[in-house]
């Protein structure tokens, strides 16, 4: 029996592995068709940024990256479910069936999300859309960190000491998490042109008292923000600051889970993904928003998710 079920957690983690790989993929193709405006009848970026909120979206056509992006998430959805039923099949597996069942539901969240996508003024849609393809990737990484060996009934898996270093995870894993929340809404506002400066935006180092309404992820969004709006400013200011506050805390833990064997290979990615994920970030400003670095820095947030599931679960 526990040879039987060695094989099927071999078997969910490469299936896992997949879907990993896959939903980093629906990513990379969601923020190309949101930031380029692929299949909606817009010219290049950033020529059709955000200009389809001032009015009426266009017919969908379906282009080939439209078509991509469609066949990669209904692929994902198939596996998915199979990936789930791999795991609830008895004699059942609960420490990876945990994650896939909800690599599941934000599956078919996202598929029935992709009814109202198409209009680009729906502001909660695409906010959801962004962190929904983000949890894709964390959670299918989540099932291969589940399903390794030591997830197998009765066998205990071996605990790092660092109680400072899991704190600091913890505590930066929360920050990191809103900083990709800002980061989503100012993909959803379509803020990214609102600050073309680094580290100050036109000037300003705190968002303004008029910039906090930006947060309200349920406003409708009736037009293209102007450059510099108050709004905008202030979301760019806070991811920014609060992307610093997760450097320093993610570095730090990262530094201190250095000097432990089983998770020296994790933390150093951690360490090189944070220094990549700022890098990344300037550079996309100071580029006047290049299309393919903003996509790095999108997927970059969804890499650096799954580094940091990989840590705390050591």
């Amino acid at each position: 029996m526990i040879a039987g079920q060695e094989l099927r957690l071999r078997q969910i983690r490469k299936i896992a592995c997949l879907l990993t790989a896959l939903s980093l993929l629906v990513v990379l193709l969601s923020a190309w068709l949101r930031l380029d405006a692929a299949g909606l009848g817009c010219p290049d970026w950033p020529a059709c940024y955000a200009q389809l909120l001032s009015s009426e979206p266009p017919a969908q056509t379906f282009g080939p990256l439209r078509l991509w992006h469609r066949a990669v998430a209904s692929l994902v959805l198939v596996l998915a479910c199979y990936l789930a039923w791999l795991c609830w099949r008895r004699p059942a597996l609960p420490s990876p069936a945990a994650p896939a069942s909800v690599l599941v539901c934000l599956v078919l969240a996202l598929a029935v999300l992709g009814f109202w996508s198409a209009d680009p003024r729906l502001l909660l849609v695409a906010f959801l859309n962004i962190l929904g393809g983000l949890g894709l990737v964390s959670f299918a990484w989540r099932v291969v960190l589940a399903s390794s060996p030591d997830a197998m009934p009765g066998r205990v898996a071996k605990l790092a000491p660092g109680r400072p270093a899991r704190r600091l995870l913890q505590f930066g894993g929360a920050v990191l998490s809103l900083t990709v929340i800002l980061g989503a809404l100012i993909g959803a506002r379509y803020e990214a042109l609102a600050c073309l400066s680094v580290p100050d935006c036109a000037g300003h180092w705190w968002p303004t008292a008029a910039g906090w309404e930006a947060l309200q992820a349920f406003a409708a969004v009736n037009g293209p923000p102007a450059a510099g709006e108050a709004g905008g400013l202030s979301l760019h200011l806070l991811h920014r600051w609060s992307a610093l506050l997760t450097l320093c805390l993610l570095g730090s833990a990262g530094w201190l889970a250095l000097a432990d064997g089983a998770m020296r290979k994790a933390a150093i990615a951690l360490l090189l993904l944070l220094s990549a994920q700022v890098l990344l970030g300037a550079l996309t400003v100071l580029s006047g928003f290049s299309l393919w670095l903003a996509i790095a820095h999108a997927c970059g947030a969804a890499v650096l998710l799954a580094t940091l599931a990989s840590l705390l679960r050591r």
